[in-house]
């Protein structure tokens, strides 16, 4: 299972249900990983999606504890082990884990790849993904060359969880 993520320079992931930054290559980047695929979020990171809606091309499936929440064109799950149980029937390499900070807090133990879009600034923020880099579990295995956007810099990171010893 994998997870995709945009993070500032303290891990910070949004402020106020906002994204804190808008970059486009990272948007494409989001694009080609996850169109065709599943992507997995939580019903308030659906209610920031352009009216509300999932993601086209994709099998959008929304975790809430409102058991009334309904959406066209999603499944909708109610607790992780639901959620774990409705992912069984796609293979794991097709599984994004896209947020927010709560789920992805309750899934990064099942994910094995992190695609982690790290940008160069601290902003305000309520919202943080867990630092992979003081994460024993966790390594980098590879890295973008340093982009640009604006005067904001950028970098693709990947991290894969340590195989285990046995």
């Amino acid at each position: 299972m994998n997870l995709i993520v945009n993070v500032d320079k303290n891990w910070a992931i949004g402020y106020k249900g906002k994204l804190l930054v808008s970059i486009p290559e990272d948007m494409k980047f989001f694009r080609s990983e996850t169109t065709g695929k599943v992507v997995v979020l939580g019903r308030k990171t659906l209610a920031t999606f352009p009216g509300g809606l999932p993601l086209k091309n994709r099998t959008n499936i929304i975790l809430t504890r409102n058991e009334d929440f309904t959406v066209k064109d999603a499944v909708v799950c109610h607790s992780v082990e639901e959620t774990l149980e409705e992912l069984k029937k796609y293979p794991s390499e097709d599984i994004y884990i896209i947020g927010g900070d709560t789920i992805y807090r309750q899934f990064l133990p099942f994910c094995d790849v992190a695609h982690v879009t790290r940008t160069e600034h601290a902003y305000d923020a309520d919202a943080w993904f867990p630092n992979l880099d003081e994460d024993p579990e966790w390594e980098l295995t590879g890295q973008s060359e340093e982009k640009t956007y604006f005067d904001l810099e950028f970098t693709f990171c990947r991290y894969e969880r340590k195989k285990k010893d046995f």
